[in-house]
């Protein structure tokens, strides 16, 4: 499932004694839909950050903080 808001219209809920919601039950498609969705948010998030980051230091990513993709490329082979 791709859409998130579809994909959440298959969850099944637990109900008490009471009739009170105590749980959700989601299949692994909507599971996954949902779980690729926070990491949406997520990645936006830095996103937002970081240019707001590039932004207050004039636009130089070394202002910024930012690494070389030959440094951040090296990180990765330790």
């Amino acid at each position: 499932m791709t859409n998130l808001k579809e994909a959440l219209k298959s969850v099944q809920f637990v109900i008490d004694s009471q009739g009170n919601r105590t749980g959700a039950l989601l299949n692994m498609a909507t599971w996954e839909a949902l779980l690729d969705w926070l990491e949406a948010q997520e990645d936006q998030e830095i996103l937002e950050q970081s240019l707001e980051e590039l932004t207050q230091a004039g636009g130089r990513p070394e202002q910024a903080g930012w690494l070389d993709w030959q440094t951040a490329r090296s990180h990765w082979d330790d």
